[in-house]
């Protein structure tokens, strides 16, 4: 039985399974700079890991829906429906609040970045028998590595970082109940290494890319979020580990299987160096998003703007948010009929 690569094992490798175990080993390695470079650099580290790799990673969706002809004309409602019915709802939340809104976000945000780690689960487990036990075991490791650490960021004294803004996320601090998930925790991953171990002598084989992937999940959210309290450890670790692996499978699923057509935005790729136009376009997007960000509402990174546009924050944050909140509904979609991720 030959692993179930996505694309090949050394891209798989760097890009997809390896981002959670090099950023992880970069933070051990570097811990004692950690401080330095969060305050000494936070406009690079913000340039970096939320333009070019989180909010980039939003836009990487574009390559598989509304640039690609077939795909928008057969779900050409939902395509353009979705995009409207975001900025509606978000107009609708913000109205009750700006904490409102940030924390429907956040949960939705949450349930996205789950959803991916199951996904690409499930992709890696595509060749194995399925039995009723199997999958069972599969969902449970994988919601246990990613869905405990967030109980403890509920459950716990205040964590010092946020998915968005501060107080986003509801909490009730219950050390009893907190021991009691931790046990659970370790026994869901202990029961799933024994049956691991069984199944892989039994069939003289080991499936690397999926126990790999189930690997980093626990280890990026265990020490982004329970070991350390650290806020550029928990960025790094939350958003490398999931733009990353986004973005590349894309490219391996999407772009490099439609760089042959005759049309579109694939048709100009193909005479270019596809990978380096790809990355051009995200990044030249995600900034010119970002930018609006800083100019009418954040003005911390990038601070050219003397203009109070606080009276117009309930159009324009839900207008600058319908990219992201689009992105976390329509991946819950396009990914379903080849069951390829997110």
């Amino acid at each position: 039985m030959r692993q179930p690569w996505i694309h090949k094992e050394r891209t798989d490798l760097i890009f997809i399974i390896g981002p959670s175990f090099f950023v992880l080993a970069i933070i051990f390695l570097f811990q004692d700079y950690i401080i330095e470079i969060e305050s000494d650099y936070s406009f690079y580290t913000w340039l970096f890991l939320i333009v070019f790799i989180d909010v980039a990673h939003v836009y990487a969706t574009l390559f598989k829906t509304y640039f690609v002809a077939d795909e928008f004309k057969k779900n050409k409602k939902r395509l353009l429906l979705l995009p409207a019915i975001c900025f509606v709802i978000g107009l609708i939340l913000f109205a009750f609040g700006s904490l409102i809104f940030w924390s429907f976000l956040a949960y939705v945000a949450v349930f996205h970045f789950i959803r991916q780690q199951y996904g690409f689960m499930r992709l890696y487990a595509r060749m194995e028998e399925k039995t009723t036990v199997s999958v069972l075991i599969n969902n449970l490791v994988i919601y246990a590595a990613t869905v405990y650490p967030m109980l403890f960021w509920f459950l716990s004294p205040n964590r010092k970082f946020n998915w968005f803004v501060e107080d986003e996320f509801f909490h009730f601090e219950n050390q009893t109940l907190l021991e009691i998930l931790f046990w659970i925790y370790i026994g869901i991953l202990f029961l799933y290494v024994i049956r691991t171990a069984i199944i892989s002598v039994k069939n003289h084989f080991f499936n690397v890319p999926k126990n790999s992937i189930i690997l980093g999940a626990a280890l990026s959210w265990y020490f982004g979020i329970v070991y350390f309290n650290d806020d550029l450890i928990f960025t790094l670790l939350n958003v490398v580990s999931h733009g990353i692996p986004y973005m590349a499978l894309v490219y391996f699923r999407e772009v490099e299987n439609r760089i042959d057509s005759t049309s579109g935005i694939f048709n100009y790729l193909k005479s270019y160096n596809a990978v380096f136009i790809y990355a051009v376009i995200l990044l030249v997007i995600a900034f010119s998003e970002e930018f609006l960000w800083e100019f009418f509402v954040w003005n911390e990174n990038i601070s050219i703007n003397d203009h109070d546009f606080s009276s117009w924050q309930f159009l324009l944050v839900p207008l600058f948010s319908v990219p992201q909140f689009t992105h976390y509904l329509l991946d819950g979609f396009i990914w379903k009929s080849k069951k390829s991720g997110s």
